[in-house]
């Protein structure tokens, strides 16, 4: 006969915290958001700490190169989806980790007898205003001098005037000599008042370019999160079907940290995955896997070697998973009952594995009750897809902003190696949607306003950091009229547009 669970199955909107004493030291800035990415044994730290609690989904629509470095700047990691090809994707964890290795790869070159208007249709196409001139206009061709928005007016120069025309030639520029310490190099852009500082090899050759925006960047994004090289951390998904060839590119690509992206964890095709990265890389390889939402399955996938587990499954914004197939379980009670298979785990073997709440948040403050719950961390995608810096296309209808996003189950993804169970390469039927979200600006912006909630919310609690908060933590459950009661009721709201005189 079925086992029947007979605990309701709760959300994150049905709980709310209980604040409890908050001495004078309980203040937003004194609060630490550090928390563990990857397992560790007791009395032995995280091989990846982040600063913040925020990973982005491995989605089309979500995570690609832009979206890996803005997250990073702002201490958490971004998983670049693996519904692509093995190159592409590879070439994704290229260009994020280069973005601030202080020496930048080129992505934006010319050749001398190329037009302004090329020139105009790169810098759209990039959105980097620096432009390399070389010999074959590649990255590594002959520097022969660059141009910048300083070079050129649209408004008065015919688009056809070729490069050469306009550019700043080589013997106009500062450059240094690869080997050149980062030291040194931000040392000369300073002395000579410089926006941008070529590196060239015995040959002339471009090697790379250090900019001075990156030494503002990292004044004014003080929660970066960079690896030993001063690399941005970046985290790439893969799939339980071509990993003996997507993992060798992406570690090579220099992913820190990879993540199996399944709608269901609790398989053998994850245990076989992991298997086969432990026996390879042993544990040099930092991989997540999921989703679960129960004891069991976090218990199969810590034996199986995950690094951190996901939990969640049917929860997401574009996800139709419970209702075309009718599995899943309420978000906050699958958390809670992880997180306590977690916390026995780490008293029985002394290793302790993040727990990743993916799915159902839908305000802020749910952010904080999943912290609340257990998790060590969010996964977001609705949240991020909103933002400039996501892959998708900003889309104006009836006057309003959105951006375009989509589910990996859904047609337009045709992700069917996360619903694979063993039959045929294709989709049966559609388990996400295709959808838009409201515009939202720049994800630093909507991130500093989203952790500032979590932060005051967590001193109401008398909490300063995530452990902290879930060792203090009261949840009570609500009912729908206190949901109701919680808002703003019997009143007429004001119309913000109209200006109050």
């Amino acid at each position: 006969m079925a086992i029947f669970v007979n605990e309701t199955s709760h959300t994150f909107n049905e709980f709310l915290l209980i604040p409890g004493y908050s001495s004078k030291e309980c203040i937003p800035s004194n609060v630490s958001l550090k928390t563990p990415l990857v397992r560790y044994k007791k009395g032995e730290k995280s091989a990846i700490t982040m600063n913040i609690p925020m990973v982005s989904a491995i989605m089309q629509s979500v995570s690609g190169d832009r979206l890996a470095v803005a997250l990073a700047m702002e201490g958490g990691v971004s998983f670049i989806y693996g519904s692509q090809s093995i190159e592409d994707e590879a070439a994704m964890v290229k260009r994020a980790k280069s973005y601030k290795a202080g020496f930048v790869n080129s992505d934006s070159n010319v050749k001398p007898d190329d037009t302004m208007a090329d020139v105009v249709a790169l810098k759209e196409k990039t959105g980097h205003s620096t432009v390399a001139v070389t010999s074959d206009g590649t990255a590594n061709g002959k520097l022969l001098g660059i141009v910048t928005g300083r070079d050129y007016r649209v408004s008065r120069m015919d688009p056809t005037t070729k490069v050469s025309e306009f550019m700043t030639p080589f013997n106009k520029l500062i450059c240094a000599k690869e080997g050149t310490t980062l030291k040194e190099a931000n040392d000369i852009i300073w002395d000579n008042k410089l926006n941008s500082l070529p590196i060239i090899d015995e040959e002339g050759k471009l090697c790379y370019f250090v900019f001075r925006k990156d030494y503002d960047t990292h004044k004014q994004n003080p929660n970066e999160l960079l690896d030993s090289n001063k690399r941005y951390v970046v985290g790439a998904g893969i799939n339980t079907r071509d990993y003996a060839e997507r993992v060798p590119a992406l570690v090579e690509a220099g992913a820190d940290v990879l993540c199996i992206d399944s709608s269901e964890g609790f398989s053998e095709w994850q245990k076989l995955t992991l298997e086969w990265i432990r026996g390879k890389y042993d544990n040099s390889v930092k991989v997540g896997a999921g989703n679960v939402v129960d004891a069991d399955g976090f218990r199969f996938l810590a034996d199986c070697g995950a690094d951190f587990i996901k939990v969640g499954i049917g929860g997401g914004s574009i996800c139709i998973t419970r209702e075309t197939k009718g599995i899943g379980r309420g978000q906050a009670t699958a958390l809670i009952e992880v997180c306590k298979a977690r916390d026995e785990y780490f008293k029985e073997t002394g290793i302790y594995v993040p727990v990743c709440s993916d799915g159902g948040i839908v305000y802020d403050h749910h952010i904080t009750l999943a912290l609340a719950m257990g998790a060590d961390f969010v996964m977001l995608g609705r949240y991020f897809a909103r933002f400039d810096e996501s892959p998708t296309n900003k889309v104006n209808i009836g006057g309003t902003y959105y951006k375009e996003y989509w589910g990996e189950g859904s047609n337009r993804a045709r992700n069917w190696q996360r619903y694979d169970m063993g039959g045929d390469k294709k989709l049966s039927f559609e388990e996400g949607v295709d959808s838009y979200v409201p515009y939202a600006g720049p994800l630093k912006d909507n991130v500093a306003l989203s952790l500032s909630k979590v932060r005051s919310t967590m001193c109401n609690c008398g909490a300063l950091s995530i452990s902290e908060l879930q060792q203090k933590a009261k949840l009570t459950l609500v009912s729908a009229v206190s949901i109701t009661e919680g808002g703003a009721h019997d009143v007429i709201q004001k119309d913000k547009s109209v200006p109050i005189k």
